[in-house]
């Protein structure tokens, strides 16, 4: 038995009976539970379907009125406003989770179709756990039919260099140019540090400058007020230069020190996949960054990449652009720490799945590495876009992934009541199911 509050209202005493995967109900038994807010109602998904889709264990517990006991007016309220507002009762638990208490309806007996008078009469419940905010994130995130997508950043999106960087590549492959003996490597090689060196020199003339020279005209440095991402951080000017004809943008990740200069190239079709994430003002997907990089590095590239903030809004860049610490795994669980998403909802776009949990890797749409000095016309030359294939996989994993959502596994879970065995639920759906 546990004694049921609404906050500081005691409202009841209850039957608790654990499901097969719980680990929650015994802190509950002979004590109380005190429901601290309510969720967000809903409008178009139920809230079993919601936690269903994202809850750690699927149901924790089932609750109900100890047999022969009098219903009290407090539980029957509860009970009643959650069922027709289609919201939780939330109990705040430690170490950043929620317990999510979901009203249920309870069939008559021996008739298949529920009693509408039992939707009053009959207080009910399971009990379902999440990660703290992530009812609210994906109940909307569901109810607009978007899913999270996760990109990787250098040799995905981008191919940043700085002069050393640069210098590196150069003196690597003139050693290999002068141990190859085969015509046709040594003509690619050649061609390729011709790649870097007209590269490392428009960069060169930009850390000196603030200018290049580019088809005989001399562009120069647009200052660009970079927005503080957080109260940490001032805000910054950083000086500018877009080569929109080559793709290319300079920048400077420390203003103040020339030496952090970085020449950028950005891979071909993105922005057409940045059109397609929120087409007529309407977003498809929930945009995450995950990457080795250092922070204030991968911090300008996103700017540069979403200059105007359309996928990632400002307030919201610091927590979602994810750094990794180097020799660590990339993780979607480290991604959504914050409770934006939910992994099972999610996609990665990256060129190595090897970097990521092996959970999240059938998650994670494997792209060619963007080798724009190596094999210049890889892209431009082809009728796809590597990126393009990219925006087209996406598209056709959230249609499946809602397809299967709306027309199967919510008609599945509106048959659902209180008394169904908990055992005989579907699986949830996975975006990596979708994958393939």
């Amino acid at each position: 038995t546990t004694f049921l509050f609404n906050k500081d209202d005691y409202i009841g005493e209850v039957r608790v009976r654990p499901g097969a995967e719980d680990h929650v109900s015994h802190m509950f038994s002979g004590k109380a539970m005190r429901v601290s807010d309510f969720s967000p109602p809903s409008d178009r998904c139920t809230p079993l379907l919601i936690m269903h889709s994202i809850s750690s264990g699927g149901v924790l517990f089932t609750m109900d009125l100890p047999q022969q006991q009098q219903q009290p007016d407090g539980l029957t309220f509860l009970h009643s406003s959650c069922l027709h507002e289609a919201k939780t009762a939330m109990v705040q638990m430690e170490a950043g989770m929620e317990l999510h208490l979901v009203a249920m309806t309870k069939r008559s007996d021996g008739d298949e179709e529920f009693s509408q008078l039992q939707h009053t009469q009959q207080p009910c419940f399971w009990g379902f756990l999440t990660g703290q905010g992530s009812y609210a994130s994906c109940l909307t995130m569901l109810n607009l039919r978007c899913l999270g997508l996760v990109f990787d950043l250098d040799e995905t999106l981008i191919v940043a260099n700085t002069m050393r960087s640069f210098e590196d590549r150069m003196d690597a492959l003139t050693r290999k140019m002068r141990l190859e003996t085969d015509p046709e490597r040594a003509a690619a090689l050649a061609g390729e540090l011709k790649r870097y060196q007209e590269d490392h020199s428009i960069l060169k003339q930009y850390m000196e400058n603030d200018c290049v020279l580019d088809n005989g005209k001399i562009i120069k440095a647009q200052t660009e007020m970079v927005p503080s991402s957080s109260d940490a951080t001032p805000a910054l000017e950083r000086p500018i230069i877009r080569l929109d004809s080559r793709n290319i943008i300079l920048t400077r990740i420390n203003p103040l020190v020339r030496f952090t200069s970085v020449l950028v190239r950005i891979r071909p079709a993105w922005e057409e996949l940045r059109s397609y994430l929120t087409a007529k003002g309407r977003k498809r997907f929930e945009v995450f960054i995950c990457t080795l990089a250092e922070k204030d590095y991968a911090l300008e590239m996103w700017r540069l990449l979403d200059p105007d903030a359309r996928l990632i809004p400002s307030i919201e860049v610091e927590e979602r652009v994810v750094c990794v610490k180097a020799g660590g795994l990339k993780s979607l669980a480290n991604v959504f720490r914050k409770g934006q998403c939910h992994p099972r909802l999610s996609m990665v776009i990256d060129d190595r799945s090897n970097v990521w949990t092996e959970v999240d890797q059938p998650r994670v749409h494997v792209v060619p590495p963007f080798v724009p000095y190596y094999a210049p016309q890889a892209e431009v030359g082809s009728l796809l876009p590597v990126l393009c294939i990219a925006k087209n996989i996406s598209s056709t994993v959230r249609g499946n992934f809602f397809k299967e959502f709306d027309e199967v596994l919510s008609q599945q879970l509106g048959s659902v009541v209180f008394d169904t065995d908990t055992s005989t639920l579907p699986k949830p759906l996975d975006v990596s199911s979708y994958l393939v």
